[in-house]
């Protein structure tokens, strides 16, 4: 791995855990640190000893506690929305279509950027006291890192809407319930319960799990029906299938 300044990777077996290190202020977002898990990301993909990335902040205050507005207070129109472009494209857009899953751990607050970062994850477990929101109204701005787009898909277009536009936090609690959130445990339980799935994920077919999120990503769409029929009938011709397939006709476990 690339050496970093604002970002830990740790390796346990299959599973690499990124965690933002940037405590001092309560891990936010800000160009060195996109660049960084950019970068630590696009070689976790091709690792082939990472089956799946778990992604959290350090310390127990904060995920991510939003963009670090100090960068683009004095941006034009033209910066701006190159910051947005870029960040989507080199991150956010990246961790959605990554082959492999990426499972957010949020721990603490998760606010503007930071939500954004944890809803472009695949699966997001959460701690009892992270507080979840998109504040970027109350500047006189939207969600610039997909926030507008995600949040629908997840919680539906009338939440979605009742949240970006009040600027409101909510619980983990409430996170939950709507669906923003998978499940919420104590902050201690919180990365042994992540470790857990990811471990139990890693198991499986990893070509499987590939195709599975690009077909998952096109859900909703005019390509997601026949995008799942072609990658089906790909993996058939695929080691994972015929792995899986003589493990079960075997009664053994199988070994991707």
């Amino acid at each position: 791995m690339s050496n970093f300044e604002n970002i830990i990777v740790e390796h346990e077996g299959k599973v690499a855990t990124v965690t933002i290190n940037r405590p001092q202020s309560l891990n936010a977002l800000n160009a060195q640190t996109i660049s960084e898990l950019s970068t630590a990301l696009d070689e976790l993909n091709t690792d082939g000893n990472c089956r799946v990335v778990i992604l959290t902040g350090s310390g127990e205050k904060s995920f991510v506690a939003g963009a670090d507005i100090k960068e683009f207070s004095d941006f034009n129109s033209e910066k701006a929305e190159e910051l947005a472009r870029n960040g989507q494209n080199s991150l956010f857009n990246k961790i959605e279509n990554m082959s492999k899953p990426v499972i957010a751990a949020v721990n603490g607050f998760a606010l503007g950027g930071g939500l954004e970062l944890a809803m472009s994850c695949h699966i997001r477990y959460a701690s009892e006291n992270a507080k979840l929101g998109l504040p970027e109204v109350t500047l006189g701005l939207i969600p610039g890192y997909g926030g507008t787009q995600r949040l629908p898909k997840l919680v539906g277009k009338g939440l979605a809407n009742e949240l970006i536009f009040s600027a409101k936090m909510i619980s983990a609690g409430r996170a939950r319930e709507i669906g923003l959130v998978n499940e919420v445990f104590s902050l201690e339980e919180l990365l042994p319960k992540t470790m857990e799935l990811a471990v139990q994920i890693s198991k499986n077919s990893p070509l499987g799990i590939s195709r599975a999120i690009k077909a998952v990503n096109l859900s909703g769409s005019s390509e997601g029906f026949e995008t799942e029929i072609k990658a089906f009938g790909e993996l058939f011709e695929l080691d994972d299938k015929k792995e899986g397939v003589a493990a079960f006709l075997e009664k053994r476990k199988p070994e991707f």
